[in-house]
């Protein structure tokens, strides 16, 4: 019998790799997505395809976001977003990950219905638009009303720390209702006091690691990630510290 009260970890990744690292430590969920470092885009076929086939037990969600910045979608992009759905769906993944807003901030009725619709039958995840969204609390019911499977949130702080107030709160608001997934500088050595703080059952992180690369650091030209040290090329998901987070959280019973 599975346990309702079990720990369920998911690992945002954006390579194959990190599809392998997340699932060979046991991770429940991989968030699958590209451009991480300007906070996810949606990721193309041919990785969705190689992801659902190299991640054994573990479920992929695929993040729909058409491009970065806010999430205040044209009508043309939630297009795009529901054709996305309908390919990450024929490709063989579990749940997709979305979230617009309308003009004034708050969660926008009309294109979430959309997308959920389009997604029938895969769980949905909201995510960390809800982070920056005008009023939290209507955010949070709307989400209930159109029956998100979870929300993803940092408690609208950048630190899950300092977030964990408003994460509890929504979580004792969810009585079951939608998961409430914690994220914002998840690690190992925090994930006990995350859940102490929030009750939550759900915790996400993003753990990465700088890669040194081929290119010439003292080259005019550069095509290094944005925001990698100086001296390295692009992030890749930290193995070690993927597999400590999932130990940390199965020692906890």
């Amino acid at each position: 019998m599975t346990d309702a009260r079990a720990v369920r970890v998911e690992i945002a990744v954006e390579s194959l790799r990190g599809v392998r690292v997340a699932a060979e430590a046991g991770a429940k969920r991989v968030e699958l997505g590209s451009g991480l470092s300007v906070g996810g885009l949606t990721p193309g076929a041919g990785l969705i395809e190689a992801a659902v086939a190299g991640a054994g037990e573990t479920e992929v969600h695929v993040l729909v976001r058409p491009r970065p910045g806010d999430f205040r979608y044209a009508a043309d992009e939630v297009a795009i977003m529901r054709s996305d759905i309908a390919r990450a769906r024929e490709l063989g993944a579990h749940g997709v990950v979305i979230g617009v807003l309308d003009t004034d901030g708050n969660v926008h009725r009309e294109f979430n219905t959309e997308l959920l619709a389009a997604a029938e039958g895969m769980e949905v995840t909201f995510h960390r638009a809800f982070d920056v969204c005008t009023d939290p609390f209507a955010g949070f019911d709307l989400l209930l009303e159109l029956g998100f499977t979870r929300l993803l949130t940092s408690g609208r702080q950048v630190s899950v720390l300092d977030g964990a107030a408003l994460i509890g709160r929504l979580e004792n608001l969810a009585d079951g209702r939608i998961q409430v997934m914690a994220c914002g500088g998840l690690r190992a050595d925090n994930a006990r006091r995350v859940l102490e703080l929030t009750g939550v059952r759900d915790l996400h992180a993003a753990v990465r690691i700088p890669v040194k690369g081929m290119s010439d650091p003292e080259g005019e030209v550069s095509f290094s990630e944005v925001g990698v040290p100086s001296g390295f090329d692009h992030f890749q998901t930290d193995a070690s510290g993927v597999a400590a987070l999932c130990e940390a959280v199965r020692a906890m019973g």
